[in-house]
């Protein structure tokens, strides 16, 4: 079974940095385009940023120029690196992957989130 896993949350000081990381494990052929998304109580959940399989990204203005997202495809990884935080970001942080198994199901996988405090 495809499994997703997110580690890396925390709680930091305003103005510092955490960095999260997301991996895919099982019967996986490709993973296409892998994203983080956030909810924060009593709110909807975004989209932060997304990076396709060749690299491409997409970034939230909100965190353009602060956040940066990555990935490691030989390990099925994939990262965002948080810098300058802010208390507005806030929030549970939740990976969602793209992904082919060796079924040839292609479906979105959620991860099961990571906590994101941002407080002084």
């Amino acid at each position: 079974q495809v499994q997703v896993v997110e580690s890396g949350g925390g709680l930091v000081q305003p103005g510092g940095s955490l960095r999260l990381s997301c991996t895919a494990s099982g019967n996986i052929v490709s993973i296409a385009v892998m994203g983080w998304y956030r909810q924060a109580p009593g709110k909807q959940r975004e989209l932060v940023a997304s990076i396709t399989s060749v690299g491409r990204t997409n970034y939230a203005d909100s965190v353009k120029g602060r956040f940066t997202i990555f990935r490691d495809n030989a390990k099925k990884t994939m990262y965002l690196q948080m810098n300058s935080l802010k208390p507005e970001d806030t929030a549970v942080y939740s990976c969602n992957a793209d992904i082919q198994n060796t079924y040839l199901r292609r479906a979105n996988y959620w991860g099961q989130g990571t906590q994101v405090t941002v407080s002084s």
